[in-house]
């Protein structure tokens, strides 16, 4: 028994407000999370010897007694008592430490496949409470709908949100999630937000965005809290972010970095801007995978190289929410 090319999707945060500290060192927060047609993909082959098993891209190098993938399915033998175990391979296509979750989801698709392969019978609210100890976004994965999410990103309300595309840029460099949420400059007194304003927003905020004004973006409701920190702390990311700025782009960094989105009404309007980047902004030539954005003189000789960029479709819930 088997479940081949099994989706793990990237997710988004379209907004992220951190208004408090809790005495455990974990930040109190509000944000939405969309999922995206960016997925890696997961291969489970059935073993009846109880071992798991890995091969395949992994977490660049990760031991695998630190894969959260291993981490997943030996919490879901622990809970069920089953005899069984998996031979587990997978491809990366969402790049690690980007702030999209790639490993969280992951994680989670783990959880749901394995659920199914071992018929083990967990309802989802009780693969998200297996979900939990893993990681901070674990279990919005498991949840599998957009969610206007509360606490530390972990208590979710369902929220409708409309068809939309987005251009995702991936700088080079990574970000320390730890050290952003240390750092002494962080904004932590954000004011909290009612659902209803982000979705009475998002209905007129819609209705806004003219065709002059597509290829820059939509405007967004709110602000990522970590992103003044992260472009402090990376001059590489900071100088993306002036270029797309400057040159009129409402691009916005997900989660704690390092990639940046910009959301469209469409999947043409995303790719069109894909290409106006590509060519408009600065130059662009291809060097390896990446793609390297030189500077111009109205950009005061700055330069920021891009690994890769992405125009996909929203999703309107996860591609397992049904499993």
């Amino acid at each position: 028994m088997a479940l081949y090319d099994v989706p793990a999707p990237a997710k988004l945060n379209l907004f992220l407000h951190v208004f408090g500290r809790r005495p455990d060192g974990y930040h109190e927060l509000q944000t939405v999370f969309r999922f995206i047609d960016l997925c890696d993909s997961l291969d489970f082959d059935l073993r009846r010897d109880g071992r798991i098993e890995r091969s395949g891209d992994g977490e660049l190098g990760l031991a695998s007694e630190h894969d959260l993938v291993v981490k997943a399915a030996k919490a879901l033998q622990r809970a069920t008592g089953t005899a069984l175990g998996a031979e587990i391979r997978y491809t990366k296509r969402i790049p690690s430490g980007a702030g999209l979750g790639g490993g969280s989801s992951d994680a989670a698709t783990t959880l749901i496949a394995l659920n199914r392969l071992w018929k083990t019978g967990l309802d989802r609210s009780a693969l998200i409470e297996l979900a939990r100890p893993l990681g901070a976004d674990v279990p919005i994965f498991v949840y599998g709908k957009p969610a206007f999410a509360e606490g530390v990103g972990d208590v979710f309300s369902e929220i409708s949100l409309p068809e939309r595309a987005y251009l995702v840029l991936r700088p080079r460099g990574t970000v320390a999630t730890a050290g952003v949420f240390q750092d002494p400059n962080l904004t932590r007194d954000s004011e909290t937000v009612k659902i209803s304003v982000f979705t009475d927003w998002h209905t007129v905020g819609a209705a806004q965005n003219d065709e002059k004004s597509s290829l820059l973006g939509n405007r967004l409701f709110g602000r990522n809290d970590l992103q003044p920190v992260v472009l402090a702390r990376h001059e590489g990311i900071q100088k993306m972010a002036s270029a797309l700025q400057k040159q009129g782009f409402r691009a916005r960094m997900t989660g704690s970095g390092n990639c940046f989105f910009v959301e469209y009404n469409t999947l043409e309007q995303a790719t069109r801007a894909r290409q106006e980047i590509s060519s408009k902004m600065l130059g662009s030539s291809q060097k390896g995978q990446g793609i390297t954005i030189d500077a111009n003189p109205s950009f005061d000789s700055a330069y920021a190289v891009v690994d890769n960029i992405w125009a996909c479709p929203g999703l309107f819930e996860h591609p397992l929410q049904h499993w």
